[in-house]
């Protein structure tokens, strides 16, 4: 049965990208390259706001990222044989691969996506997944903690949003931390979202045009140039 995963990089303190944007600190290198790769490997489709879209798109439009870098040929391949599914009211056209346009994230779509899927569907950056997280669709939270704190930024997950997990696989690669947490689905039914009253999975939400002060970073790289 598939799944719906969020999986990012962070600081020790919880942010995606510190005040200025900035996530360098969170660049895989070596052993956690290939760790993320191995990770990202079942993965049949993912879901992007467009600032994310228009970082990942260069996996498949821009050479040089995988130029003399066995692991990072790897991720491009892996990248380019899954399906994409970018949210967002003011992007004109997509122009990779398997890729297609949605202007809304409608959490019941996401919902039939998931179930009808082959293979596991993963939610790449904040924005994005906090609309699943307070809609109750994640079933699955991968964090890597890197040995940084940075004092601000961009939150790993919506501020006031609380969830049940259950702690299923830790790992150290090089200095990072990975856990794996599994999500208790049993509780979002009988009890509603703290940051808002609302329950999840109730409202369609638009995430492409949401004002935004730090750039979204996936969790499987570090190489783009910005």
């Amino acid at each position: 049965m598939s799944q719906l995963i969020y999986s990012m990089i962070a600081s020790l303190d919880g942010y995606t990208a510190d005040r200025d944007g900035r996530f360098d600190w969170a660049a895989p290198k070596g052993a956690l390259h290939t760790f993320l790769n191995d990770l990202e490997r079942p993965v049949g489709t993912y879901l992007y706001g467009r600032k994310m879209y228009e970082t990942m798109r260069a996996w498949e439009t821009d050479t040089s990222l995988t130029e003399g870098s066995p692991t990072t040929a790897d991720y491009a391949r892996i990248w380019q044989a899954a399906e994409k599914v970018v949210y967002s009211r003011t992007l004109d056209d997509v122009d990779t691969d398997r890729t297609r346009l949605e202007r809304t994230f409608d959490p019941d779509a996401v919902r039939e996506l998931v179930a009808a899927a082959d293979a596991d569907v993963s939610i790449g950056g904040p924005n994005l997944a906090a609309a699943a997280l307070e809609a109750g669709l994640v079933d699955e939270i991968r964090v890597f903690l890197v040995p940084v704190v940075v004092g601000g930024g961009t939150p790993f997950s919506p501020p006031g949003l609380r969830r049940d997990l259950t702690l299923i696989q830790t790992e150290r690669v090089d200095d990072v931390a990975y856990l794996r947490y599994r999500v208790d689905r049993t509780a979002l039914g009988s009890r509603a979202d703290g940051n808002s009253g609302r329950r999840g999975g109730n409202s369609s939400r638009a995430v492409g045009n949401t004002r935004r002060t730090n750039r979204e970073r996936p969790a499987e790289w570090g190489r783009v140039r910005r």
